[in-house]
């Protein structure tokens, strides 16, 4: 608690030493009531066990459990950052006089006065809204009327500032024994403090008498203005420019006071400014097709138009006419019609050749007609197998599957760039191979599109 205490003092001679302004701030005499909950345990278990015993088990006291007290202060500024404080307090409470006094802990609430003279020390000057502030002092308190004791208020608060020279204080304080029949305790207390006195408002010296009449000046424009006080001294103005006309900042022909855009040049029916931009795109109001949505100058001011309505714009969909999903870049999704295209084409066992060659231009029609509409679209051939026979054989036997059908395709006009073909042999079954059906379903060919 020493090492505490020594701590707070050093921070606050620290504060007030960097802290010199030049104008005064030191608090009037002042007189503030307050009201404080007073904590009779939670400091005495602290004694007893330690803070991290109180904190790890939750011993603290409840405010429920605290007793309440009322007070009343007095304050005066010793220096901007210093005010003495004068306090004298009363709560109904219990007091748990320590072992030593010899003296048993009270059982029932009776009445506790204590009488305190402190400083505050503020980091702060009373100019400030908040004030955080040091509390530092000697006090005595007298219990049922009979026991007397010593101790040393400390504490840390806030100060409120409410108007000049009214303020609301809150405050923690830590009451350290000093004499055998005082405990530690906490109190915790909220108050009003204002000054004793009203300042003298501040008089104001009445206005310098008029200055003695003037023959009249010459004007020459006939303005009203006399040629020495007119800057345009040959042209009519008015008062408010100093005897010119209305100025035209701009020099669009309109004048000021009528010009709502006065340093840009404009046009009347805009009111002296530009041409507008709503949409705030870059082009003016008159050439833009779409004033109120941003766009485009190739688009006359639109936004990218999104010609069949799928949510992606025309330059970013590679299917601008028909609608699609963005995962193909705004084409339509026709893996399912592929994978069903893919189950319909057969090989002989053990072979490459078509199961039904006659066929194959009716099953493969499908294909065939989606690369010719998409030419953006690419497609990827990829052979699988069962288990039946050596990995090597069925991964040679898909390659020759999947090249087949490439052939074919090629062979129709598409271009073999747009084409790959992959065998996997028995690396990628979709179903076990411990049964045939599993088995016939690993036999297979898939066309999965690329746009």
């Amino acid at each position: 608690m020493k090492k505490i205490m020594l701590f707070m003092v050093a921070l606050c001679t620290t504060a007030v030493a960097f802290s010199q302004p030049m104008k005064s701030y030191k608090k009037e005499p002042s007189f503030g009531i307050s009201f404080f909950l007073k904590d009779m345990t939670t400091a005495n278990l602290i004694d007893k066990t330690s803070l991290s015993n109180v904190l790890n088990n939750k011993l603290w006291s409840k405010v429920g459990d605290m007793a309440p007290g009322i007070g009343l202060n007095y304050f005066q500024g010793l220096t901007d950052h210093i005010d003495f404080q004068g306090s004298l307090g009363g709560s109904f409470t219990k007091y748990p006089f320590s072992f030593n006094s010899g003296i048993p802990a009270s059982t029932q609430n009776k009445f506790l006065m204590e009488l305190a003279a402190a400083a505050n020390i503020k980091l702060l000057t009373d100019q400030h809204a908040i004030v955080p502030y040091i509390h530092l002092g000697v006090g005595a308190s007298m219990y049922a009327g009979t026991y007397f004791a010593a101790y040393a208020p400390t504490g840390a608060g806030l100060q409120f500032k409410l108007s000049e020279g009214t303020f609301l204080n809150t405050m923690f304080g830590y009451n350290i024994k000093v004499s055998p029949n005082s405990v530690n305790h906490l109190t915790y207390s909220m108050g009003i403090v204002s000054p004793l006195k009203e300042k003298k408002p501040v008089v104001v010296p009445p206005p310098p008498p008029p200055p003695p009449v003037v023959v009249p000046e010459k004007d020459t424009d006939g303005d009203g203005i006399v040629d020495s006080k007119d800057k345009c001294p040959t042209v009519p103005g008015i008062a408010k420019y100093d005897g010119c006309p209305i100025p035209d900042t701009d020099g669009d022909g309109i004048n000021d006071e009528n010009d709502k855009c006065p340093t840009v040049k404009g046009l009347a029916k805009y009111q002296g400014c530009p041409i507008p931009d709503t949409d705030k795109d870059g082009i003016n109001d008159e050439e833009d097709k779409c004033p109120t949505v941003p766009g485009l100058a190739r688009y006359q001011g639109c936004p990218i138009p999104d010609t069949d309505g799928d949510g992606i714009n025309d330059e970013e969909d590679k299917c601008p006419n028909e609608k699609g999903i963005a995962a193909n870049f705004g084409c339509p999704d026709i893996a399912p019609q592929l994978k069903i295209a893919a189950k319909t084409i057969t090989f002989l066992t053990g072979s490459d050749k078509f199961a039904a060659p006659k066929l194959v231009p009716e099953k493969l029609q499908y294909v065939l007609d989606a690369l010719n509409k998409y030419p953006t679209l690419k497609l990827d051939i990829e052979g699988h197998t069962d288990n039946t026979g050596s990995a090597k054989f069925n991964k040679a036997l898909s390659q020759k599957r999947a090249n087949k059908i490439q052939s074919w395709l090629v062979s129709k006009g598409v271009a073999k760039d747009r084409l790959t073909a992959t065998g996997f042999g028995l690396e990628k079954p979709v179903a076990t191979n411990k049964t045939a059906k599993g088995r016939q379903e690993n036999r297979r060919v898939e066309l999965l599109p690329r746009f």
